[in-house]
């Protein structure tokens, strides 16, 4: 499919070697542009961008990846390979809400959460999930209803919030929403956390025309704040890149 919201990942001169990594572990992936700046990707048919933007900008778990994997050997496999030179955030094992689940980083500093289920469990093998935490904990919902109000085809898919004797009952545990048929994730991190969202990991939106470019920015910049050349933080710290289809075109 063609992701109308796709994320692009920020590196120092790594994005094709990433890229290739990548589509070695999960399979059914290919590099659709391999230029000096920009390497975009394909897993499972979902597009992914990886940019050399030197070293500014670190990725962090802020913004990670919760992967849907259909087997034993599929979450194994790819668990071994993505943990080889990076960090265990969660160790793979049997919790509440699933019988295989753990969280890493991998070499690249790019964070992924692998489950064991099915497809139709969330309708796309790759959903971004962003965790507000630190200064933004608590913000989960409004995020939703910002991101859902700027959106077409947008819809609740599902909420878990933390219940009373857990940390700050009522806030967000973990919840889905569709923006334009693709689904996301949030969630809300209680205490305190040593990353905050920044350019390593934004979203793209693919525009058409200039008239779609103007209803993304002044939606997101009407209490967020304007960055480089067609970047922005949203009102919560979050990136987006509110990009005609033409300017991503010259640059493939």
């Amino acid at each position: 499919m063609q992701n109308k919201i796709y994320p692009c990942l920020w590196f120092d001169g790594q994005a094709k070697a990433a890229a290739e990594f990548y589509c070695s572990v999960f399979g059914e992936g290919k590099i659709t542009t391999d230029s000096a700046m920009v390497v975009n990707f394909e897993l499972s048919g979902q597009k992914f961008m990886g940019l050399n933007g030197g070293p500014q900008f670190k990725i962090n778990p802020s913004i990670s990846f919760y992967v849907v994997c259909q087997s034993e050997t599929e979450i194994d496999t790819a668990w071994a390979q993505l943990s080889t030179g990076g960090m265990m955030m969660m160790p793979l094992d049997k919790y509440p809400w699933s019988q295989k689940y753990g969280w890493l980083q991998d070499q690249f500093g790019v964070s992924w959460q692998l489950t064991l289920g099915k497809m139709e469990d969330v309708g796309q093998k790759f959903t971004p999930l962003i965790m507000f935490a630190n200064a933004q904990n608590g913000n989960a919902e409004a995020a939703i209803d910002l991101y859902s109000s700027l959106f077409p085809e947008s819809s609740l898919v599902g909420v878990a919030r933390f219940e009373e004797g857990e940390p700050t009952p009522g806030l967000i545990k973990h919840a889905q929403f569709k923006l334009h048929n693709q689904v996301f994730m949030v969630m809300d991190a209680p205490g305190t956390h040593a990353f905050n969202f920044n350019e390593g990991i934004s979203l793209v939106v693919d525009c058409q025309g200039q008239e779609e470019v103007d209803h993304y920015w002044n939606g997101f910049t009407a209490k967020g704040e304007e960055s480089m050349c067609a970047w922005l933080k949203d009102e919560f710290g979050v990136s987006w890149q509110i990009v005609p289809r033409e300017l991503m075109q010259a640059l493939e």
